[in-house]
């Protein structure tokens, strides 16, 4: 009787989560959760990927699981995963509940701002029983972006303007975890509220927008040197644009800074280089970084 009272104590205080079943084979179906994932420690786990996972190295070698917008379900099945990790968006939440149907436990995740991001680190930590680790890498993330925006704001605000593609003009709105991230970086976006997160302009919107830097995302495999090139040769019909004037027109590496994931303080920096390189030097390597 002592004895069965002293068990019933112990599995009381024992945590729940060495009773559940941790899983051992995980599948993720976007780049930016691929990321999270292996720096929580998971990449042994991993057994598939969405194809367009590239970061870290490791994950070019694990098995694909189908393309970001269209994940292939009986890959995935095939995998035998006990953890499939994916985004709330429509494709994402049709595979997972055929997944779910299958018995497959998944876990969806939205990730739409920094703040979400640190949620789903959060999330996915406690999924695979490394909350630890969770906390440590939100707490990297969240340091860096600190010790940014404290740098950044010993300078004057820098009017951004964010080009995401030129034909058609499509740029970055305020509803975008890309304009948090010029904000921590000391810039302000002359793109105005929309109900569009990506907006369209035309010529005048350019020409009268006044900012000092532009910013355009790297498209493709074309080598970045050839597209700042490219973008320098483009934006020179705004010769009235500060931005153009002054030579501020910065191809970068979109992987960094447009993946919502743990390299994002990165990102960060890179771009408060473009817009304060007299606070955050060698601002120029954007303009050959590969």
């Amino acid at each position: 009787m002592i004895m069965k009272n002293i068990l019933t104590i112990l599995l009381i205080f024992v945590p729940c989560s060495l009773f559940a079943k941790q899983p051992e084979r995980i599948v993720s179906l976007s780049p930016n959760l691929t990321e999270i994932v292996f720096a929580l420690g998971l990449g042994n786990k991993v057994v598939g990927v969405a194809n367009e996972s590239d970061w870290p190295v490791e994950a070019k070698q694990k098995p694909k699981m189908g393309s970001f917008w269209q994940p292939n379900t009986e890959a995935i099945i095939a995998a035998k995963p006990d953890l499939v990790i994916c985004e709330t968006f429509l494709q994402h939440k049709e595979i997972a509940e055929t997944l779910k149907r299958s018995g497959i436990k998944v876990l969806s995740l939205r990730i739409e701002s920094i703040e979400e991001l640190y949620s789903a680190i959060e999330q996915i930590g406690k999924a695979a029983d490394s909350n630890d680790k969770a906390e440590l890498l939100n707490s990297k993330i969240q340091n860096k972006i600190r010790q940014i925006k404290i740098e950044a704001a010993a300078a004057k605000k820098v009017k951004v303007l964010w080009a995401v593609q030129t034909e058609p003009m499509r740029v970055v709105g305020v509803k975008t975890f890309i304009n948090e991230i010029i904000e921590i970086a000391g810039g302000q976006n002359v793109i105005a509220p929309t109900g569009d997160q990506y907006p369209s302009i035309g010529t005048e919107a350019i020409m009268t927008s006044g900012a000092d830097v532009i910013i355009q995302s790297a498209m493709g495999t074309e080598d970045l040197k050839k597209q700042q090139e490219s973008a320098e040769k483009f934006w020179g019909k705004f010769a009235n644009i500060p931005a153009v004037k002054n030579n501020k027109i910065y191809v970068i590496n979109p992987d960094t800074v447009l993946r919502l994931g743990p390299r994002i303080a990165e990102g960060a920096q890179m771009v408060a280089k473009c817009l304060h390189p007299e606070l955050f030097t060698q601002a120029q390597e954007n303009k050959t970084e590969k």
